[in-house]
């Protein structure tokens, strides 16, 4: 019995180590995509404005693809379902710069987008799964690793492009080696599978109550993540008159306050609680959300944006974590939470600069300030039972999958 639980202590940081990697893949191919929009635009000739209709459908895809992950792993099981949706993914990354207008460009980053959030929800309930079974936190770890490839894939796309090659070639390389390191990742994760009798989950259904109330936390944060990324340099350059140097350097910083906090966050969930974390996140975003409406100097307001990027950092992470415990359907539940934080990521750079054109990017940021301060209010719904009943000496129920967990030791 004791070899057995050293046995299944070393499987799970294998599987912790696998899904890891695979996050990094993810985001590199996010990262990889980013960086060549302008060669996209070029090649496919669409306006400004045909861009931003286009880069709507990548969420458009994922909302409504995500909600088939479940029943994807159910029929296959989770290892093979996530080797075949993140080489979907990886794969998919080579459609948009092939596009020679606009409507095969939307066709594609639909394709795109669809194959993002089924992976997404895969690997995050797989990353749910470990989380709940090591009884401590790695989500916030393993969404570092998202960021870290998304920095990864953006430095070769910003080689790429500074080199002038041609997207179709770079996005082609990148995608053969994407897809060739996450089918290997995909060797390690959990080997799930769903009892022979146990009734498939339907393929689109709406999420529980329980994920659309861990989703609002999650939108808050993703609302002011998305708003700082996109706008924090037209700020600085609009608002505080600096140069566009300095305006692009205020971005790049707050992605990287984002990683660094990520990696740090596991730690200090373990510690102190997804609930106040969550909360002194939301006091930080609220403060720093103040600082950029109030601030009299450049440095002030990039201060105010680093404080948000540290105080919503762990959010969708452990909004995640606590959707897959929440309920009988973790994959169900993820999806929902998922669905709810792409549609806020979509809507807040244009809502943004709605307000902005009826007021000014001050008031836009006030609102952005209100949102962070949801996360204060709202954060105690991201308490789990499923974690306070591993704490107390019980096996955590993540859904009808994970009772049937495969971590048999391999003979010969």
């Amino acid at each position: 019995m004791v070899n057995e639980v050293v046995l299944g202590q070393g499987q799970l940081k294998r599987a912790r180590y696998a899904v890891a990697a695979v996050f990094c893949v993810h985001g590199a191919v996010t990262g990889s995509f980013a960086t060549r929009i302008p060669w996209i635009q070029d090649h496919a000739a669409v306006s400004a404005g045909q861009l931003g209709l286009a880069l709507a459908f990548p969420a458009l895809g994922a909302s409504v693809a995500m909600p088939l992950a479940g029943a994807v792993s159910h029929r296959f099981g989770a290892r093979n379902a996530l080797r075949g949706l993140i080489a979907l993914w990886t794969l998919s990354l080579i459609l948009p710069s092939f596009a020679p207008n606009l409507l095969t460009l939307c066709g594609a980053l639909f394709v795109f987008g669809a194959s993002a959030g089924m992976s997404d929800v895969a690997m995050n309930a797989l990353g749910v799964e470990v989380e709940n079974r090591m009884d401590r936190s790695i989500m916030s770890g393993l969404h570092g690793m998202w960021s870290a490839g998304a920095l990864i894939g953006s430095a070769g796309g910003t080689l790429a492009a500074h080199l002038g090659s041609d997207a179709r070639l770079h996005h082609a390389l990148a995608a053969a080696t994407l897809t060739a390191l996450g089918l290997v990742a995909c060797q390690g994760v959990l080997d799930l599978r769903s009892a022979p009798d146990e009734e498939p989950p339907p393929r689109f259904a709406l999420p529980p109550r329980s994920a659309l109330v861990i989703g609002a936390i999650g939108f808050c944060a993703v609302f002011a993540e998305g708003a700082s990324l996109d706008w924090s340099a037209v700020y600085l350059r609009d608002v505080m008159d600096t140069s566009a140097g300095l305006a692009a350097a205020s971005t790049t910083a707050f992605a990287l306050t984002m990683a660094v906090a990520r990696f740090a966050g596991d730690r200090i969930v373990d510690r102190f609680g997804a609930v106040r974390t969550v909360r002194v996140g939301g006091v930080l975003a609220t403060a720093g959300g103040l600082l950029v409406v109030v601030a009299p100097h450049p440095a002030a307001a990039m201060a105010g944006f680093a404080f948000i990027g540290l105080g919503v950092a762990v959010v969708v992470p452990l909004a995640f974590a606590a959707a897959g415990r929440s309920g009988p359907n973790p994959s169900q539940a993820i999806a929902g939470v998922a669905t709810i934080t792409y549609t806020s990521g979509l809507i807040a750079p244009s809502a943004i600069g709605a307000v902005a054109d009826a007021t000014s990017l001050v008031v836009s940021f006030g609102l952005v300030t209100a949102l962070a301060f949801g996360l204060v209010l709202g954060a105690g719904v991201l308490r789990s039972a499923g974690r306070e009943s591993a704490k107390s000496g019980a096996l955590p129920e993540a859904g009808a999958p994970a009772r049937t967990l495969l971590l048999k030791r391999r003979k010969g």
